[in-house]
C-alpha cells in the first residue's frame, strides 16, 4: 500500500510503498476513502523539515540543552550520529481518516466489516487503528464531511474545557478549521462569538456560521472590538485556536476577558506569560489536549479499555460521535471549509500548495481510488531498487524482527558491514520496516514476521522488537532451525528461559547446533577486552564497582512496565551483570538487589545497588542509579585488585594505576563494542565455531537478573 511520509531532515513529502499493517487485536484495518491534511499541524512540520540546521534548534530549544548534556557525557562523534539518525526520518502524516472497515480484531467488539468509520489514522490507503479511536459514521454524513470529525473532536474538546453557558461571550481567535469548528460549536451552546483573523475570507466565513469579526489586517483593534462586544464587561472566555510563535494571543486573550474569565489553549502559541495579566482578574488558563480523554492512553488507544461513562462523560470516541451527531442534525456545517480536493496520488502536490501558501485554502482532502483487489493491503513489500551489500549466495542471510532506533542506528549497520545477505526487516506499522529496508539495501520488508522466520532463505534471525517478544521470537528461531541473535534481554520470565533451553537442547538431540546469541556488546569493547587481558594475569579474587547514571525515564515509558520492558533492571542492568560475569570469568553463585526507598509504592525502583558474589571469591557492586545528572558520564567500571587498580570511564578513558607496563588506553570516540559483538556472531555462524558468549552463561545471566528485577520490585 501507499502512504504519505515526510522527512524530518529536508522536508519532502512523497508517497512511499510500505506493507500493509496486520489487525490489531483490539482494533480495525480500515480502508481510506478520504483523508483531511491538517493546515496547522501538518504545515507546521513541514517548515520544520525544510528549516536549516540553526532553525531547527531556534525552534527546539529544550533538544539543544539535551544535545549538549550528551555531548558532554558520550563525546561530540556519537551525539552527531544519534542527532543524524534522528533527523534521518520519515515520519507519517495525517490524523483525520474516513474509509470502511476491512478487517476485525477478535477484540474490537462492536464493529463490522464494510461499515463506513472515521479515525485518527494516517495519510494512508489501509490504516490500522485501536476500536476507541474509530467511531461510526450516520447514514446521512457523507465521507468527504466525515472526514471534519477528528478536527472537530479537538476544537470541541477545547469548548468543553471552557465550559460555555447560555448566553456567555467568547472569542475565538484564530478561524482556520479549528477556529471555524469552535464557532459552530460555541454558537450551538448557545452563546455569542467575536472572531479574531487577519484573513479577510475566513472572517468572513466565521461571520456566515453567525459570528461577530475583527480583521486586524482592515485595522480593526481587537481589544476595543472586545470590550466592545462585551459591553464593557470583558469576554467570559476566549478560544486561542490560532498556530504562531508569538505569545500575543494569550496575552491579549487576557486582557480581554472579565474577572475569572477563562482562557483555553487549543492550538499552538508562545507561552511567555505576563502574571500580572492572570493575577489581577484570577484568570484560568488551560492547555487542551487534542481529542479528548483517553489521549495518549495506551490502554485506552491500544488496549481497547474504555472509561465508564458515569466518571468519564465525553472520551475521545464519544467527542467524534458527538462531532458526527452534529453534522447530522446539519448544526455543524463542513462543507463550505473545504477548498481543494486531490487524488491520493497527487498528495505531494497537495502539501506543496500547503507549503507555499500560493492561493488561500482551508479544506484540503485526498480522495482514494482503490489500485487492485485487494486495495494495495500486501503485507510484504518486495524492493526491486535493492542493492545488496558484499555478499555472495554462499553467506548466511539475515531477518531483522524489529525496526526501532537501536537497530537502525547499531544493528542493522552492523550486520550488513559483516559480509550476509540481507532478505528481510519485519515491523508492526510496516513502515519502519520499509523505509529502513531500502535504506541498507534488503530485499523485502514486511509486517509478517512469521514469513520471515519460516522463509527458507533466512538464515539468521535477528530480533529488535519489545522486550515481551523476545522469548516468543527467540523459540520460533530455534523451532524453525535458525540461528539468533536477540537484542537483550534474553527473557522476561525464569519461565520463558527455561522454554529456550529446552527449544535449544531439542535442537541439538535432532543433530542441530544454532548459534544463539544476546546482544551483550560490551564484552567486546576493546577497553573492556583489554581489561579481561590485563585482569587474566592476576590471581586471587577481585572487587568490581560499576557505576552507571542511568537517568530517569517516566513512569510511563514502556520499558517501565514489568510486564511488556520488563522493568529497567531486567531489561538493561542485564547489560552490567553480563559485564562483570565476563571479567570474572566464574559463576555468579549469590546476587541481591537493594533499591532506593521511595514513599511512592507504586514508583518503579529503577534506583537499585545490587551486588554479586562468585564463585571464585570475587565480589562485584552494581549502582544503577535514575537519580543523577544527565551531564554526568553514563557509565563508570572499576577494578580493585592485587594492589592495583583499573578504571574504565564511558568507554573512551581505560586507566590503571599499580600496572607495569599499562597506564591509559584512550579512544577518539566511545565504542561499547556494537560492531564487535555482531562480527563475533557471524563470524561464528559462518565457521561453524564456539558461540562467543557460551550458552549456559546467557542463560545464567538472564535467570540472575529476572531475580533481582523481582527482589527490587518487592
Amino acid at each position: 500500500m501507499r502512504q504519505v511520509l515526510q522527512s524530518l531532515a529536508d522536508g519532502r513529502t512523497i508517497l512511499a510503498e510500505v506493507p500493509a499493517s496486520a489487525v490489531p487485536r483490539a482494533g480495525l484495518l480500515v480502508r481510506t476513502t478520504h483523508s483531511l491534511i491538517s493546515p496547522g499541524t501538518e504545515r507546521m512540520l513541514i517548515e520544520f523539515g525544510r528549516a536549516g540546521w540553526i532553525d531547527k534548534a531556534r525552534q527546539q530549544p529544550e533538544k539543544v540543552l539535551q544535545v549538549v548534556e550528551k555531548v558532554r557525557a558520550d563525546g561530540l562523534l556519537p551525539t552527531l550520529d544519534a542527532v543524524r539518525s534522528k533527523l534521518d526520518q520519515m515520519i507519517p502524516l495525517g490524523y483525520c481518516n474516513v474509509g470502511r472497515v476491512a478487517e476485525v480484531g477478535v477484540d474490537a467488539h462492536g464493529f463490522t466489516v464494510g461499515e463506513r468509520v472515521v479515525s485518527n489514522g494516517p495519510h494512508a490507503e489501509i490504516i490500522a487503528v485501536g476500536r476507541n479511536l474509530c467511531a461510526r459514521i450516520p447514514d446521512a454524513v457523507m465521507d468527504d464531511e466525515a472526514v471534519f470529525t477528528v478536527l472537530g473532536a479537538i476544537a470541541l474538546q477545547g469548548v468543553r474545557l471552557a465550559a460555555p453557558t447560555l448566553g456567555e461571550r467568547f472569542v475565538v481567535t484564530g478561524l482556520g478549521l479549528l477556529g471555524l469548528l469552535a464557532v459552530q460549536l460555541l454558537r450551538a451552546n448557545g452563546c455569542r462569538v467575536l472572531g479574531i483573523d487577519p484573513d479577510p475570507t475566513k472572517a468572513e466565513l466565521a461571520r456566515r456560521f453567525g459570528a461577530e469579526v475583527v480583521v486586524p489586517e482592515r485595522g480593526d483593534d481587537p481589544l476595543s472590538a472586545a470590550s466592545m462586544f462585551s459591553v464593557g464587561m470583558g469576554v467570559d472566555g476566549v478560544l486561542i485556536t490560532a498556530a504562531t510563535r508569538s505569545n500575543d494571543p494569550v496575552s491579549q486573550g487576557a486582557r480581554m476577558c472579565r474577572q475569572r474569565g477563562r482562557i483555553v489553549l487549543v492550538g499552538v502559541t508562545g507561552l511567555e506569560l505576563d502574571r500580572s495579566d492572570f493575577y489581577q482578574k484570577e484568570l484560568s488558563f488551560q492547555v487542551s489536549c487534542s481529542y479528548g480523554p483517553g489521549r495518549y492512553d495506551p490502554q485506552y488507544e491500544e488496549a481497547g479499555t474504555d472509561y465508564p461513562p458515569g466518571f468519564v462523560r465525553w472520551t475521545e470516541q464519544r467527542n467524534f460521535e458527538a462531532v458526527l451527531e452534529m453534522m447530522n442534525s446539519r448544526a455543524l456545517d463542513v462543507r463550505a471549509l473545504i477548498t481543494h480536493r486531490f487524488a491520493f496520488d497527487e498528495a505531494p502536490a497537495a502539501y506543496e500548495l500547503l507549503a507555499a501558501h500560493a492561493q488561500p485554502h482551508l479544506g484540503i482532502l485526498l480522495e482514494y481510488t482503490p489500485r487492485s483487489a485487494d486495495g494495495g493491503g500486501a503485507r510484504t513489500v518486495f524492493l526491486d531498487d535493492q542493492t545488496t551489500h558484499a555478499a555472495t549466495g554462499a553467506e548466511p542471510a539475515i531477518a531483522v524482527i524489529g525496526a526501532g532506533n537501536y537497530a537502525a542506528r547499531i544493528l542493522m549497520p552492523a550486520f550488513a558491514a559483516s559480509g550476509v545477505r540481507l532478505q528481510g526487516v519485519a515491523s508492526a506499522g510496516g513502515v519502519s520496516a520499509a523505509l529502513q529496508a531500502r535504506k541498507f539495501g534488503f530485499a523485502r520488508a514486511t509486517t509478517d514476521p512469521d514469513s520471515l522466520i519460516n522463509s527458507e532463505d533466512v538464515d539468521i534471525v535477528v530480533v529488535a522488537t519489545r522486550h515481551d517478544s523476545h522469548a516468543r521470537f527467540v523459540l520460533q528461531a530455534l523451532r524453525a532451525g535458525k540461528h539468533v541473535f536477540v537484542e537483550k534481554p534474553l527473557a522476561l520470565t525464569a519461565h520463558d528461559v527455561d522454554l529456550i533451553a529446552e527449544a535449544w537442547a531439542a535442537c541439538a538431540l535432532s543433530g542441530q547446533r544454532p548459534q544463539i546469541m544476546v546482544g551483550f556488546n560490551r564484552r567486546f569493547a576493546p577497553q573492556v577486552v583489554r581489561m579481561k587481558s590485563l585482569l587474566a594475569g592476576v590471581r586471587g579474587s577481585k572487587s568490581f564497582v560499576v557505576t552507571v547514571n542511568a537517568g530517569a525515564i517516566p513512569t510511563t515509558h514502556w520499558t517501565q512496565d514489568p510486564s511488556v520492558g520488563g522493568g529497567r533492571i531486567v531489561g538493561e542492568c542485564c547489560h552490567f551483570v553480563d559485564l562483570l560475569r565476563f571479567l570474572v570469568g566464574h559463576t555468579i553463585v549469590d546476587a541481591r538487589a537493594q533499591p532506593l526507598a521511595s514513599a511512592n509504592a507504586s514508583a518503579p525502583r529503577d534506583t537499585v545497588t545490587i551486588s554479586l558474589a562468585f564463585a571464585d571469591g570475587s565480589v562485584g557492586t552494581i549502582h544503577y542509579l535514575a537519580n543523577g545528572h544527565a551531564s554526568f558520564p553514563k557509565e563508570r567500571v572499576e577494578v580493585f585488585c592485587a594492589g592495583r587498580i583499573l578504571q574504565l570511564d564511558n568507554f573512551r578513558r581505560l586507566r590503571g594505576y599499580g600496572w607495569t607496563g599499562f597506564r591509559a588506553m584512550k579512544l577518539w570516540r566511545q565504542d561499547k563494542g556494537q560492531r564487535a559483538c555482531v562480527r563475533a556472531f557471524i563470524d561464528a555462524v559462518k565457521g561453524g565455531t564456539r558461540a562467543p558468549i557460551p550458552f549456559d552463561e546467557l542463560l545464567e545471566v538472564a535467570r540472575v537478573t529476572i531475580a533481582l528485577g523481582e527482589a527490587a520490585r518487592g
